[in-house]
């Protein structure tokens, strides 16, 4: 075995075993009094009636996906077909056509500090293809919220809860467009190829060309601080506890081998998870574009199964979303069960509007920011419309939609959804706790790549800092299946929806800027066809 990962393990054992002699609930207790007045803050619901609360945060999310939908003509629904095919490949020849009618504007920022090697390589150099940046994003985004979160939804809101589910999807596809868009745009390239991208850089150079370049740097400031504790909180400890009590469970439960030895697990994820994202965003692309498509068909495809099983009670499963989509609880189920319940806990299941999907997205080889937006649009649509309703058809129709279960954390959740599975496919808890392992070592690497870019925003972009970042991401995976770190972890959501915040200010006063770059895309696409 390699004498550095040696070193690696030998250095992380300690620390798991620190986590587990109580220690860490101590420290829980002094963080979470500490930076509670924050998580209350983020966390802030605004009383609507006796029943019905919603975060304050859920407003601006679905007021700007619904502006969004608006100001860019329905771009989620006339731009899907499209997309599709910039997935399939058919406009790639856009990408090299040198005679091409539609001529490349120069960049806007060529002078606003942009790095020269920015200026020399951008529009035909990236890192990965239009594939691999769907689902290196997607990779972060199907998850846990896919499995716990829709229960617990349809539980707290009744079936109806999936109607605004698949709403909110359907919105979010015109915000994703945005922020993906713009992640290319205003991204950073380096000499060797290597490429820094995300809201830290449209927001301080996209709203410098507006003027605005003092906002911009402290917007894109608080968003790096924010994506860091996202990274190491809900996009690691989080996953991994969640995956790890799962595992647990089928083994056994209190008499498996792994009871009371989380460290042990998360010390063989922390490995896995080092291995990947020592290689950065080309070796993660490369692992996800694998994982993502293996985990949603292999999901969707028991789920099918479940539903076509019970073929004569799918009617009736779409009478009781429908019938339930207006009613009192159905609405309180869908806007806290579904849009706020999944966003904490999977950054609203799509992450649409939050800004952390355009990392990935902006290391794509691409020429037109614009199509890498088009791209991105397809993820709440394959993240929530399909794969959340999917859980949600086979929980209303295995039965287990009822109110007592609306108490339920996020763990006996997934448990209700591997018994509803269960229920018509034995061995397939099995199977689940495979997937969901899967599910959170991908959110984990994909995390690190988004965590990683904040800190080489705020740090610098040396070798020194990249693998101080890395290092501590993998403590941080042990240390999250071993321990009991409430507080840590409901702060680190707290971050990641905060980074909504300097994200949507940023992407309301560009949109302009990204109703050109479409333009300009769809003119070469209409140019191609007329050639």
């Amino acid at each position: 075995m390699n004498k550095k990962l040696l070193n690696f393990i030998f250095l992380l054992t300690p620390i798991a075993i620190f986590a587990q002699e109580g220690v860490d609930e101590k420290i829980d207790r002094i963080f979470g009094n500490a930076t509670g007045w924050f998580v209350e803050f983020i966390f802030y619901q605004i009383p609507f009636t006796d029943q019905i609360s919603v975060y304050w945060v859920l407003f601006p999310l679905i007021l700007g996906a619904t502006y969004f939908t608006f100001y860019f003509n329905l771009i989620n629904v006339r731009g899907f077909w499209t997309s599709i095919n910039i997935v399939r490949g058919k406009y790639d020849d856009l990408e090299e056509r040198k005679n091409h009618k539609v001529e490349m504007a120069k960049l806007e920022f060529t002078d606003e500090e942009d790095n020269p090697d920015t200026i020399r390589v951008e529009g035909h150099e990236g890192e990965v293809s239009h594939f691999q940046a769907l689902t290196a994003a997607l990779s972060a985004t199907v998850g846990l919220g896919n499995i716990a979160g829709v229960a617990i939804a349809v539980s707290i809101g009744g079936a109806g809860a999936t109607f605004w589910m698949i709403v909110a999807g359907l919105l979010g596809m015109a915000s994703k467009f945005v922020e993906c868009t713009l992640g290319v745009k205003y991204r950073d390239i380096e000499a060797d190829g290597t490429v820094y991208g995300g809201p830290m850089y449209y927001l301080t150079k996209g709203l410098k060309s507006k003027g605005l370049g003092g906002l911009g740097k402290v917007l894109a400031g608080v968003f790096a601080v924010f994506v860091i504790g996202g990274s190491f909180g809900g996009g690691n400890m989080f996953q991994v506890n969640q995956a790890f009590q799962l595992v647990e469970n089928i083994t056994g439960g209190d008499a498996s081998f792994l009871h009371g030895r989380g460290w042990l697990f998360g010390i063989v994820m922390a490995v896995l998870v080092g291995i990947v994202i020592i290689g950065g965003i080309k070796k993660i692309a490369k692992v996800t574009d694998k994982i993502v498509p293996f985990m949603v068909v292999i999901y969707v495809t028991a789920s099918l199964f479940v539903i076509i099983a019970n073929y004569d009670m799918i009617g009736a499963a779409f009478m009781q979303i429908f019938n339930g989509a207006f009613s009192p609880e159905g609405v309180a189920g869908g806007a806290i069960g579904v849009l706020v319940q999944g966003f904490r806990r999977a950054a609203f299941s799509n992450e649409a509007g939050v800004g952390s999907a355009s990392i990935a997205h902006s290391a794509v080889k691409t020429k037109y920011a614009a199509s890498e937006g088009m791209v991105a649009l397809l993820e709440p649509f394959i993240d929530t419309v399909v794969v959340c309703t999917m859980t949600a058809l086979v929980l209303i129709i295995t039965g287990n939609v009822t109110a007592e279960n609306a108490s339920l954390n996020d763990a006996q959740a997934i448990l209700l959804t591997s018994g509803a599975f269960e229920s018509a496919i034995s061995w397939f808890p099995y199977v689940l706790t495979i997937a969901v392992v899967l599910f959170a070592f991908s959110t984990m690497i994909s995390w690190s790549y988004y965590g990683f870019q904040g800190w080489a925003y705020l740090f610098g972009r040396s070798k020194k800092m990249e693998y101080v970042y890395k290092l501590l991401f993998c403590i941080f995976v042990v240390i999250g299946s071993a321990a009991s770190l409430g507080s840590v972890i409901g702060f680190s959501d707290a971050m990641i929806f905060a980074m909504m915040v300097p994200n949507m200010i940023g992407l309301i006063i560009l949109a302009p800027k990204v109703k050109q770059e479409l333009n300009k895309y769809l003119a070469a696409i209409k140019s191609r066809k007329e050639s």
